[in-house]
């Protein structure tokens, strides 16, 4: 077992432990006695489900329970939401403090606000999991770029669809359908297709092969954790082409643009695909518009010496939880959006097509990006 799970294992199931016994002391503790003793079973089954979880990611403990492991990935949202509820709780407790009220105004006002924060929490986590379980939404997205040859031509991307254990082939025949509907001109995925080994999800992916136009394929972080070079392989002969730090030219009515892919950053760190610039542009006229794919954001700020007009991503699921994003932020330049980078360049970046752990998602739906380009 890499030890670097073990100790990503460890480290996240700290973080939890600490989080869940945040929470009872906030919510539970003080109870009364008898009602404390029994409520002290929700934060200790919520840390159950999340060390199942774990045992699940780095031992493969749950490979043909896909319920199991859906309940367990869902305790993970549920400790985070309940924890962000808890830390608005104290915050707006202690801050209350400070304000000169009557002891009675005071009691009458803590409860009004503890029962606005009930309602508020249930909400949040209703609408995490309806959000969740929501089939991705069309998000189109218009991008002017300067002498772009073609007029309006159409991109589907896909990122960060996780196929793995609760997102199955139906979830890939339905998204291939909608695909199909937009009548794209090219689609793109921009990593984190999968969630488990090739093996196990091969026939999830299958329905890959009906896109009805050509389709483009680059690395995420996820394949790297899964086995990269299978998946690489069974894609092809699915029909898609991946672009593993390469450029194609693309051309529609006798005009050109370069389409640029890389590998994910973390391939540096794992010691295999490593993102490499320098051979993905070599060779790229320069005097054409240039799209690049690239799975995380901050690879903008990685390129130095290579021009290019667009950059898609992904990899952030738009933060998938609120408000989980500002988290996100501290590692990634972009959230969730299109966004000039500077005077030439451009990023769009996709919330994600399915979600990775827990079903949830709260302030960040999921997508289909639909991007028209035109000139402008």
């Amino acid at each position: 077992m890499p030890l670097r799970l073990i100790i990503f294992a460890s480290i996240f199931l700290l973080v939890m432990a600490a989080a869940n016994f945040y929470i009872y002391r906030r919510f539970f503790k003080k109870l009364s006695p008898h009602f404390s003793q029994y409520a002290a079973i929700i934060p200790i089954t919520l840390m159950a489900g999340e060390i199942f979880f774990m045992l699940d990611r780095v031992l493969d403990l749950l490979a043909q329970s896909p319920l199991l492991y859906m309940i367990n990935s869902a305790f993970i949202g549920i400790t985070f939401m309940l924890f962000v509820i808890a830390t608005i709780y104290d915050l707006t407790i202690t801050t209350s403090r400070r304000v000169p009220f009557d002891q009675g105004r005071r009691r009458t006002i803590k409860i009004l606000f503890d029962i606005t924060m009930l309602i508020a929490a249930t909400a949040y986590l209703l609408r995490g999991f309806s959000q969740g379980i929501k089939a991705p939404g069309i998000n189109s997205v218009e991008v002017k770029i300067k002498d772009f040859p073609i007029d309006n031509y159409s991109i589907v991307q896909l990122s960060d669809v996780h196929v793995g254990r609760t997102i199955k082939r139906g979830f890939i025949e339905e998204t291939v359908a909608r695909t199909n509907a937009l009548h794209p001109d090219m689609v793109v995925i921009t990593g984190d297709l999968i969630d488990l080994p090739l093996e196990d999800i091969r026939q999830d992916l299958e329905p890959l092969q009906r896109l009805q136009c050509p389709c483009y394929f680059i690395l995420g972080n996820h394949e790297y954790f899964h086995g990269a070079e299978p998946v690489i392989e069974y894609l092809r002969t699915l029909g898609i082409r991946p672009l593993l730090n390469e450029s194609e030219v693309i051309e529609k009515s006798g005009q050109q643009f370069n389409l640029v892919g890389v590998n994910d950053v973390i391939g540096e760190r794992i010691g295999s695909l490593p993102l490499d610039f320098d051979r993905a542009f070599d060779g790229v006229d320069t005097n054409i518009p240039t799209i690049l794919l690239c799975h995380q954001p901050k690879g903008i700020n990685l390129i130095k010496e290579h021009q290019f007009d667009l950059m898609l991503s992904g990899h952030t699921h738009g933060g998938q939880i609120f408000p989980f994003g500002f988290l996100v932020m501290i590692d990634q330049p972009y959230l969730a959006g299109l966004h000039r980078h500077d005077a030439r360049r451009q990023i769009f970046v996709s919330r994600g097509t399915g979600y990775w752990g827990p079903p949830l998602r709260v302030l960040a739906p999921s997508e289909i990006s639909h991007i028209i380009i035109s000139a402008g």
